[in-house]
């Protein structure tokens, strides 16, 4: 393909460089079944690519319309649908989070011990709903391993299981100690599963109800959900998880897979399913300011308030964390309202602009939105963890290096 072949100021020719590269490195190598990726520009779609398998179990290939477990990918949504009811007067950022749950009203920070014998101390500073929005609530993960408490989050499945629900997540939650005082520090974790809860606490809707009324349908995304329907099934991939020496072994099935049931936990953190030209149109209508074929779902400002780097003194994460996993590279990186939020481009040692903003999966999803060159780019694979090849910032290198205007 010549050089010449430009479409929205990027080289065809050097985004073939993507699909090449994620062939001969990962996927006749073994280590990924397949990848769709998307780049778009000027609100105009340059280039999307389909490659490797889907479910190779089955040797079925990848589609365009291949339907993928987004995981963390759900959080921005959620984060748009919380900041939506914000925009309605519904709360404001400083409320105290037991302000609504009341519950945790006298929340406490580990010391020592091991569950259920923690000891204990008084928080010092209140849980607000931005803490829950930039994941300095104080909150975890139980797959991060690290700490007694998150131990206890894995104890009692806090991170999803089939008798989970969003009532008795917080429920749960209020009796656990926060791995230090809200605010104080930054940590991956449950936040945005509470935020969730929120939701359907201020609009009284179920949370899945609610982003199909207000994000899915008006941005036409009738591919995602919380739970995969009948007629997806055929264009459901199949998930995989990092194995010795870059193998994949089979983690999900998407004919046993339980994506095939109503959740009785509907997690805003990582409960969506969906497909790379549904999660472009979210993309495209983030970086659009909120809007997309006439159907706004969030206010110009408000976006960009969220899209804001919302961590003490605009420092990036390594300031704010003590190694506990995330999504992003820490470095040149701060944190808006449900993004990560590139603060020095240099510093994150993977190219871009200042500002550009998005959030990846477990599964090894990622999207991103640049502002600055008005350019959108989404990446669908099926592969756990996300941090077993650094395959975004390979990513981040060859689209920018398409750039020619």
């Amino acid at each position: 393909m010549a050089e010449s072949s430009v479409v929205a100021g990027l080289s065809l020719a050097r985004l073939e460089n993507i699909s090449r590269h994620l062939e001969e490195r990962y996927i006749s190598a073994g280590k990924l079944p397949g990848a769709v990726t998307l780049v778009a520009r000027h609100g105009e779609i340059a280039w999307v690519h389909a490659q490797g398998l889907m479910d190779v179990e089955r040797s079925k290939p990848a589609r365009r319309d291949t339907v993928f477990r987004i995981y963390s990918m759900t959080k921005p949504v959620t984060s748009i649908a919380i900041m939506q009811l914000y925009e309605q007067g519904r709360f404001l950022l400083d409320d105290p989070v037991h302000r609504y749950i009341p519950s945790w009203k006298h929340l406490r920070v580990y010391e020592s011990g091991i569950y259920p014998n923690f000891i204990t101390r008084p928080a010092t500073t209140t849980m607000t709903i931005r803490d829950l929005l930039t994941h300095m609530s104080g909150l975890t993960y139980g797959f991060s391993c690290r700490t007694n408490v998150d131990a206890a989050y894995r104890a009692l499945k806090l991170d999803g299981s089939r008798e989970l629900t969003l009532d008795s997540l917080v429920e749960q939650l209020a009796t656990l100690p926060l791995e230090f005082d809200p605010g104080t520090a930054w940590n991956y974790s449950v936040s945005t599963d509470v935020l969730g809860y929120l939701v359907q606490l201020f609009s009284g809707q179920p949370l899945d109800e609610y982003c199909r009324q207000h994000i899915f349908e008006p941005l036409a995304m009738s591919d995602t959900g919380f739970r995969l329907r009948d007629d997806q099934l055929e264009r459901f991939a199949a998930c995989y998880m990092y194995g010795p020496n870059d193998t994949m072994i089979l983690q999900d099935d998407p004919v046993t897979s339980h994506y095939r049931e109503q959740p009785g936990f509907l997690s805003g953190g990582a409960g969506l399913v969906s497909t790379v030209d549904d999660y472009f149109r979210f993309a495209q209508a983030l970086c659009q300011g909120g809007e997309l074929d006439g159907h706004r779902i969030i206010g110009r400002k408000t976006l960009e308030f969220m899209r804001m780097n919302h961590l003490p003194g605009n420092q990036d994460l390594p300031g704010l964390t003590s190694g506990s996993f995330s999504e992003t590279r820490y470095q040149g990186n701060g944190f808006g309202l449900g993004f990560s939020v590139k603060t020095d481009v240099a510093r994150s040692f993977t190219n871009g602009s200042p500002g550009e903003y998005g959030w990846g999966g477990l599964a090894s999803t990622n999207f991103y939105v640049d502002p600055v060159e008005d350019l959108v780019m989404i990446f669908m694979t099926q592969l756990i963890p996300s941090s077993a090849y650094p395959i975004r910032e390979e990513l981040r290198a060859m689209v920018n290096g398409a750039l020619v205007s």
